[in-house]
């Protein structure tokens, strides 16, 4: 489930072979990214478990609504990769707290020259995909596109932003990168190869780490977070141990002005309801060992206290049991 032989990338550049991309979990961002690199002339398939998802896919299409306008396209759709041939590129989009059980999952059509591109939430996806995979040919990334599953075979692009993808490891194939860039361009979608995108996972954490938790504890949407000084003062101080965190790894982020990024985010998005928030309500396993869990195991082993995230991480805990 990642992607990338080097060779059948530039054949792909020439007009030669179609490329070949598994899209593991199709989601709403699985199947929005999956729906419209089907669009461009790819061999795509999507690999999910949702049996209804994918027979409704096969048989009608995947349905893209961008607002009023309806978009069909045509992915192949499996609820096993076994049996699929060896992929050139592997985008994952499984939840966070399913990273390495999808990977074990579909070995099958990872060869040696196959890269796993990552563009989940939360942070330690990577640490997850190395265990199983050569870091060499692990690509990580963040968007900020939307997309909401209306139902199976049906989804709505919610909104629009950047996608950006880059090696942590040093000496990444920049030639790659930037085929892969060329690639989702080409489908629709605006990416940015970065030097230094650990400092952007951390950017999207950093705004997941102020709402999500708080917005599924309390039930509220993200805009009702601003609303009272309480929910405020929790936001900021469980964002500021994040930064001290990411920090004492090596980052340089300037708290205040993280801050005054989560609360505008938190404005911007004031009628959203989180992910974490739609877990809750649906009884699902949320991804807060990602997320605010992420920053508490992090602060362990730098010797930063981080009380406000272990607060938050254990109320959510409870609330997936209840």
């Amino acid at each position: 489930m990642d992607l990338l032989c080097i060779i059948s990338f530039k054949k792909f550049q020439q007009g030669g072979d179609t490329l070949q991309i598994a899209i593991i979990g199709a989601g709403a961002m699985g199947s929005l990214y999956g729906g419209y690199l089907s669009k461009i002339n790819n061999e795509v398939y999507l690999v999910d478990i949702w049996k209804e998802h994918v027979d409704k896919i096969n048989d009608k299409g995947l349905i893209i609504f961008e607002g009023e306008e309806e978009i069909l396209t045509k992915p192949k759709a499996y609820t096993s990769s076994k049996g699929l041939n060896k992929v050139d590129l592997a985008i994952i989009f499984v939840k966070s707290i399913h990273t390495e059980a999808a990977i074990k999952d579909n070995l099958s059509i990872i060869g040696e020259n196959t890269k796993v591109l990552t563009l989940q939430n939360g942070y330690g996806n990577f640490y997850d995909i190395e265990k199983h995979i050569s870091k060499d040919n692990i690509i990580v990334g963040t968007t900020s596109h939307g997309a909401t599953l209306l139902g199976p075979g049906i989804i709505k692009h919610a909104g629009k932003g950047q996608t950006y993808i880059g090696s942590i490891t040093e000496g990444g194939d920049d030639e790659v990168l930037l085929e892969i860039k060329r690639i989702l361009e080409k489908a629709g979608f605006e990416t940015t190869v970065s030097d230094n995108v650990l400092e952007l996972i951390w950017s999207k954490l950093f705004v997941n780490v102020g709402i999500n938790a708080l917005t599924g504890i309390l039930e509220i949407g993200n805009g009702e977070l601003l609303d009272h000084e309480e929910t405020r003062e929790i936001l900021t101080l469980a964002v500021s141990e994040a930064v001290q965190v990411a920090n004492g790894l090596g980052m340089d982020f300037d708290e205040g002005k993280i801050i005054e990024n989560v609360i505008l985010v938190a404005k911007n998005t004031a009628e959203n309801k989180s992910s974490m928030l739609q877990d809750i309500i649906n009884k699902r396993k949320t991804e807060i060992g990602k997320i605010n869990g992420a920053v508490v195991k992090e602060g362990i082993k730098l010797g930063i206290r981080t009380p406000v995230n272990k607060v938050l991480t254990n109320m959510i805990k409870v609330k997936e049991r209840i």
